[in-house]
């Protein structure tokens, strides 16, 4: 793997562009190469992969992708950033530099239609911190042709993101990655690894894609059961469904029903077991559409 970014040319190149990084988009820049290495490696491409990248920035990430795999979707939201990333890869990709195509977009709204030729699968990207879960979810959401990914955000999230029942960290994030995938923790990275020097570590997580729970339940109605059982989280589930469920006694029917019991909380439930509640809604309450 050769032609990545370094520190020099990471701040020589933010210079020419006139480019300072904001807290806004979340822009912090790789600029240690062995950590753009092990990203790679860790997210274990093939020729056959089509890679799409989220937040490319000055380029560090793409550089290390190009040599992998087939070809590299970046979905960039700076313009500025954007506009630069094709000569800063045909100066130090080469002939790889022909199997990149770059979005002047917004990951939180880009359709699969857009990212059609061809189509990815795989997402290995180093996400703005502020949007990594809705990115995430939302790409998971439209491109059902993604088959398994390498992203790192903040460590906290990464916790997150990983956790299974009981722990105390599970959450929103826990179950909805669930839905779609198998995840797992792949690593902690250092903040000195980034410019601007984060004030958290980061973490890498890994997740291959499966088919959801159940086919017989709309993603939206299992989704809605999770955001109501974490929204209050030391309610049971009796009571923290009652306003989806059109009453605690409805929700109570509802629970039973999926074989849970309603003195239980959210954080106890896998992903199997919020399906079967939705799809245990009672017949002519909202919930139940």
């Amino acid at each position: 793997m050769t032609g990545l970014l370094g520190p020099a040319e990471i701040r020589e190149l933010a210079a020419r562009l006139g480019v300072a990084p904001t807290k806004k988009l979340g822009q912090n820049f790789v600029h240690d190469p062995n950590t753009v290495r092990r990203i790679v490696t860790a997210a274990g491409l093939t020729p056959d992969d089509v890679a799409l990248e989220v937040g490319p920035g000055l380029g560090s990430l793409t550089l290390g992708l190009l040599p992998v795999a087939g070809h590299v979707h970046a979905v960039e939201i700076d313009p500025v950033l954007a506009g630069a990333l094709p000569e800063t890869v045909a100066r130090h990709a080469g002939a790889d530099a022909a199997r990149l195509t770059v979005h002047r977009a917004d990951a939180l709204r880009i359709a699969a239609a857009e990212l059609a030729d061809p189509a990815p699968t795989a997402l290995v990207a180093n996400l703005p911190y502020n949007v990594a879960v809705p990115v995430v979810l939302h790409l998971l959401a439209v491109l059902p042709t993604l088959r398994h990914g390498l992203v790192m955000v903040q460590k906290e999230v990464a916790d997150r993101l990983v956790a299974g029942p009981g722990s105390k960290v599970y959450g929103i994030p826990s179950v909805k990655l669930a839905w779609y995938a198998q995840a797992r923790g792949a690593g902690k990275v250092p903040p000195n690894v980034f410019w601007p020097v984060p004030n958290v570590d980061s973490g890498l997580v890994s997740f291959t894609c499966h088919e959801p729970p159940r086919t017989d339940v709309p993603r939206q109605r299992v989704f809605a059961v999770v955001d109501a059982a974490f929204a209050q989280r030391r309610k049971t589930l009796r009571a923290a469904l009652a306003g989806w469920a059109g009453g605690a006694d409805r929700a109570a029917a509802a629970l039973t029903a999926a074989g849970v019991d309603p003195g239980a909380r959210g954080e106890s439930l896998t992903v199997e077991q919020f399906a079967a509640i939705a799809a245990s809604a009672p017949v002519g309450t909202p919930a139940a559409k």
